[in-house]
């Protein structure tokens, strides 16, 4: 099962439109996790539309039509993995353990807000990803998303991908 990993888009604010490399991944996505700070339900929309299933979480950036139609934090299990999503997880120190904590039963939490790419295991197993932005990389070198490969509850395959500069 292939997945397709995004957060914090801020679009139309921090770009105009997602970039063409992204959407080129989503016919190849089994699964797609967007993260939040979306801004506009437009994005939603075309995420909705061209998906074969989107799993997503409104940010502190959505506002009340965002909100309406998706939840804080979201559950699914696929391939034998249970995976959560949330927007924020508070500063970098002491994540992991934070996260271990308000997530016992996940094997895998998809996280944004920092816009900064993150991979690390908690103790305890629990597998932290952040995809950073694919349209706003504020302090990182590159805009990023995540792709990888879910099989017989295992996490493979998992890549940090380097958008070009604009």
């Amino acid at each position: 099962m292939r997945l397709l990993l995004m957060s914090d888009t801020h679009l139309p604010k921090r770009a105009k439109e997602l970039p063409g490399e992204l959407l080129a991944e989503l016919p190849r996505a089994d699964v797609v996790f967007h993260a939040g700070d979306w801004v506009d339900t437009a994005t939603l929309d075309l995420l909705e539309s061209r998906s074969r299933r989107l799993v997503g979480v409104y940010g502190n950036n959505d506002g009340p039509e965002l909100r309406a139609r998706l939840p804080e934090v979201a559950y699914t299990e696929l391939a034998g993995l249970r995976f959560g999503v949330v927007h924020e997880t508070g500063p970098a120190q002491g994540r992991e353990a934070r996260c271990a904590a308000r997530f016992p039963d996940l094997d895998v939490l998809v996280f944004g807000h920092s816009h900064i790419p993150w991979d690390s295991t908690a103790p305890g197993g629990l597998r932290l990803l952040n995809p950073g932005s694919p349209t706003d990389r504020r302090r990182e070198p590159y805009r990023t998303y995540l792709t990888a490969e879910a099989h017989d509850g295992t996490l493979t395959e998992v890549t940090l991908h380097r958008l070009p500069p604009r």
